[in-house]
């Protein structure tokens, strides 16, 4: 599992539009380049196999900000998702982004994985959500500081 996570790790840093990748307790953080509050993507291995991508934000703010472009954009963070995820020539998004604030008092956004049964398309595909969720998000909220994107 190790080997597949650093896979990944070493994939995010290749795209640039992460900042520093790094793995912690079977779990790759990438920071958020541009982002006016600290705010970090995580690809969690699950034990069934499958992924949990998520954004996650310490940040009250930030993530309010996010919730408020959504709000006005009238769309939901799924067909945001889905329209990158086909951007990068992968299947839209099943089922539901869930919003919430964890026992870490951060406030998350997350979808998970299941398994397919075929290692290599599933690293494929949490390596797109990754990349789905950091473009989607980037451009929301205070993620592109001064509301540049990267």
């Amino acid at each position: 599992m190790s080997q597949l996570l650093q896979r990944l790790c070493e994939e995010a840093t290749a795209r640039g539009v992460f900042g520093a990748a790094e793995i912690r307790n079977d779990c790759l953080h990438c920071g958020a380049l541009h982002s006016a509050a600290l705010a970090t993507y995580r690809v969690h291995l699950l034990p069934t196999g499958g992924f949990r991508v998520a954004l996650a934000t310490s940040d009250r703010w930030l993530s309010e900000s996010i919730e408020t472009d959504l709000l006005h954009l009238g769309e939901s963070m799924e067909e945001l998702v889905s329209e990158e995820l086909c951007e990068l020539g992968a299947a839209p998004l099943a089922g539901k982004i869930r919003h919430f604030r964890n026992d870490e008092r951060e406030y998350v956004f997350e979808h998970d994985l299941p398994a397919s049964g075929d290692a290599s398309a599933d690293e494929r595909r949490a390596l797109d959500l990754l990349l789905g969720f950091e473009a989607a998000f980037r451009l929301l909220g205070d993620m592109a500081e001064l509301g540049e994107a990267p």
